[in-house]
């Protein structure tokens, strides 16, 4: 299923729904240009992976960069409702140590409401 995107803004933070799967080639790419160029405007992001299916090591590449390109522009990524697969492949890939993630979009926001 090709990776399709919804962005909203929930108290000043990015959302960005996101389905499919996150793969290597035209969906890390979409993925990659949505969150660069969103970054300039707003460096609090969340990412809801509620509805994706699969991330390949490409996708999780892409999922790490981003996160760096947030943090050189001042901010953060933070994943919400991931689904047990990805969570699985966290884990598995020592990178829930690398991102903030939240059971709930709502849960997501609310951390960067705290933290400031």
């Amino acid at each position: 299923m090709q990776l399709k995107l919804a962005t909203k803004t929930k108290d000043g933070i990015l959302v960005v729904d996101c389905s499919g799967r996150i793969v290597f080639g035209d969906e890390s790419s979409l993925l990659r240009e949505k969150i660069k160029k969103a970054v300039i405007e707003n460096n609090r992001i969340v990412l809801n992976l509620a509805d994706i299916s699969y991330i390949d090591s490409g996708g999780l590449g892409t999922l790490v960069a981003l996160r760096a390109t947030a943090i050189n522009a001042g901010g953060t990524i933070k994943l919400a409702n991931l689904t047990k697969r990805v969570d699985d492949l966290l884990q598995v890939t020592k990178l829930l140590t690398v991102f903030d993630v939240y059971d709930s979009e709502v849960e997501a926001v609310e951390s960067f409401r705290n933290a400031a």
